[in-house]
C-alpha cells in the first residue's frame, strides 16, 4: 500500500474505480500529512516573530498583540476570492476539464492581486488610528501602527502565495506548498535576525563573531515576515505556473468566461468573506474586551493565541486535504465516496487535534516560556492555554467539516454557525467573564463556544452527507 501514491488514488476515483477503506485511508492521509506540515510551518513561523519579539520586552510584545486580530481579519477577508477560484479549480480537474482549470488559475491570480492590493490600501490609510481605536496604551500605540503598516503593504505577497498554494492543493500536490512553507519559516528566521536586532556579537564555540542588524524592533518583525512572504509567493507562483503538470501556463482557447468563473467564485467566495469578517470582528472585539485588563493581559493573550495556533493548524491541515478530496470527489460524481472520506477526514483532524491538545496542556510553561522571560507574562499565559486544551478535539470538528463544505461549494453554513456561535455565544460570555476572572474568563468562554459549535458542525456534516448520498 505504501508504493501506492496520492495521484494514484485520485486518478482512480476519478475514473469510477471502487477505492478499499484502507485506500480512502491513505489518501486521507497522504494530502493530509504534508497539508498540516505547511498549516504548522505558518504557525512556527509566528511563533517565531513572537520569541523574537517576547525578548524585547512586555511593550514590543502588546504592540503586536494589540493589532494581531486586525491583521487576522483583513488577511482572512482578502483572501477569500483566492478561495472561490480554487475550489473550482478542484471541480474541474475532477471533471477533467484540465484546460478550464487552468484558465481559472490565470483569472484566479489576476483577481487576488486586485483585490489585495485594494485591502493593503485600506491598511495604509487606517495604520495610525487603529491601536487608538482598539484601546491600546500610548506607550505601545506607535510600534503598533508601524507594524501594521507593513504588515499592510506586504497583503499582495501574502494573498497571492496563499492562494497559489491552494489551486496546487486543488490539483493534488500537497507536498510544493508544505515544502515552500517550511522554507518560509527558515527565511522567517534570518530575516527577524537580519531586521528586528541591531548589529551585536554573538559567542560561538569560544569566538566572538559579530552579527549585522537594522536593530528596527516591532518593524523589523514585520518587515522580516513580508520578505519571506515575497520569496515564497516568487517560488510557490513558479512552480503553478511553469512546473504544474494540470495547471501551468500554457497558450490554449478555451470556452470558459471570466464573467461566468467571476460570479461563481464571488458567490463561493463572499460567505467566506463574510465569516471572516464575523470571526475576525469577533476578535478585534475580544482583543478590545482584554485591552482594558492590561499590558500583561494583552501580551499574555497575544502569546496563548501564537501558542495555541501550534495545536490547531494541524486541523486546518487536514481541512484543506478534506477540501481536495471533496471538491475531486463531486467533479468525479463520486458522491458515493464523499461521505466516507469527509467523515475519515474529520475523525483524522479530532484524532490528531485530540493528541496536540493534551502535549499543549502538558507542556504550556515550556512552550510559553521559548517566547517570553517576563514571568507576569509567562504565567497568565500558560493559565488560559490550559483551559483551551480541552475543547481542541471538538474544534478539529468544526474547522475540518468546514472544508468539507467547502470543498463542496458550500460556503454559507459554515459562515452561518460560526456567526451565531461566536457572537451569540462567545463574546457576551467572555464580556460577562473578563469582569469577574479576568483574561481567564475570556479563554473559558472560547472554550465554551468551540465545543457547541464543534457538535453543530458534526450534526450538520451527517446531515449534509446523507442527503449526497441519497441522490445518487
Amino acid at each position: 500500500m505504501t508504493n501506492v501514491n496520492k495521484k494514484d488514488l485520485l486518478a482512480r476515483m476519478r475514473a469510477g474505480e471502487n477505492l478499499s477503506r484502507t485506500e480512502q485511508i491513505w489518501m486521507v492521509i497522504q494530502l493530509a500529512v504534508p497539508a498540516i506540515l505547511a498549516q504548522v510551518s505558518s504557525v512556527i513561523m509566528q511563533y517565531i516573530d513572537a520569541s523574537m519579539v517576547g525578548h524585547l520586552g512586555a511593550e514590543s510584545s502588546a504592540a503586536i498583540g494589540i493589532v494581531s486580530s486586525s491583521t487576522w481579519l483583513l488577511d482572512g477577508v482578502s483572501a477569500s476570492i483566492g478561495v472561490g477560484f480554487y475550489v473550482q479549480v478542484a471541480h474541474r480537474i475532477g471533471a477533467g476539464k484540465d484546460a478550464e482549470a487552468r484558465s481559472l488559475v490565470r483569472h484566479g491570480l489576476l483577481t487576488v492581486l486586485a483585490v489585495s492590493a485594494a485591502f493593503s490600501m485600506i491598511a495604509v490609510l487606517i495604520h495610525r488610528q487603529l491601536p487608538v481605536w482598539l484601546g491600546g496604551a500610548p506607550e505601545i500605540c506607535g510600534k503598533a501602527s508601524q507594524y501594521f503598516l507593513i504588515f499592510g503593504l506586504g497583503m499582495p505577497a501574502f494573498n497571492l502565495e496563499y492562494t497559489a498554494g491552494g489551486m496546487l492543493q486543488s490539483s493534488g500536490n500537497m507536498k510544493v506548498p508544505s515544502i515552500l512553507n517550511i522554507f518560509m519559516c527558515a527565511l522567517d528566521v534570518f530575516y527577524n535576525m537580519l531586521f528586528i536586532f541591531p548589529t551585536h556579537t554573538v559567542l560561538v564555540f569560544g569566538r566572538q563573531l559579530t552579527v549585522f542588524g537594522f536593530g528596527m524592533d516591532v518593524a523589523g518583525a514585520a518587515l522580516g515576515t513580508a520578505a519571506a512572504e515575497f520569496t515564497c509567493m516568487i517560488l510557490m507562483l513558479w512552480f503553478l505556473l511553469v512546473r504544474s503538470e494540470k495547471l501551468h501556463l500554457r497558450r490554449e482557447k478555451t470556452e470558459s468566461s471570466y464573467c461566468e468563473e467571476f460570479a461563481k467564485a464571488v458567490r463561493i467566495a463572499w460567505p467566506i468573506g463574510a465569516e471572516n469578517v464575523l470571526t475576525g470582528g469577533a476578535q478585534v472585539v475580544s482583543t478590545r474586551i482584554v485591552a482594558p485588563l492590561g499590558t500583561i493581559a494583552i501580551a499574555a493573550n497575544s502569546f496563548a493565541v501564537t501558542a495555541e495556533a501550534l495545536c490547531y493548524m494541524p486541523g486546518y491541515g487536514i481541512s484543506s486535504a478534506a477540501t481536495t478530496i471533496t471538491g475531486q470527489t463531486i467533479g468525479a460524481r463520486r458522491q458515493d465516496l464523499t461521505r466516507r472520506l469527509a467523515f475519515l477526514a474529520t475523525a483524522f483532524g479530532m484524532l490528531v487535534m485530540g493528541g496536540t491538545g493534551v502535549l499543549m496542556y502538558i507542556f504550556a510553561p515550556q512552550i510559553i516560556g521559548v517566547i517570553t522571560p517576563v514571568e507576569e507574562v509567562r504565567a497568565l499565559a500558560v493559565s488560559v492555554l490550559r483551559i483551551e486544551a480541552f475543547a481542541e478535539p471538538m474544534f478539529a470538528a468544526s474547522i475540518v467539516v468546514s472544508g468539507v463544505f467547502r470543498g463542496s461549494g458550500d460556503t454559507l453554513t459554515s459562515t452561518v454557525v460560526n456567526l451565531i456561535c461566536m457572537w451569540g455565544i462567545r463574546l457576551p460570555l467572555a464580556a460577562v467573564l473578563s469582569r469577574r476572572i479576568g483574561l481567564a474568563g475570556v479563554w473559558s468562554a472560547m472554550c465554551f463556544e468551540l465545543i457547541i459549535c464543534g457538535a453543530i458542525f458534526l450534526f450538520l456534516l451527517n446531515r449534509k452527507t446523507k442527503r449526497m448520498t441519497e441522490k445518487v
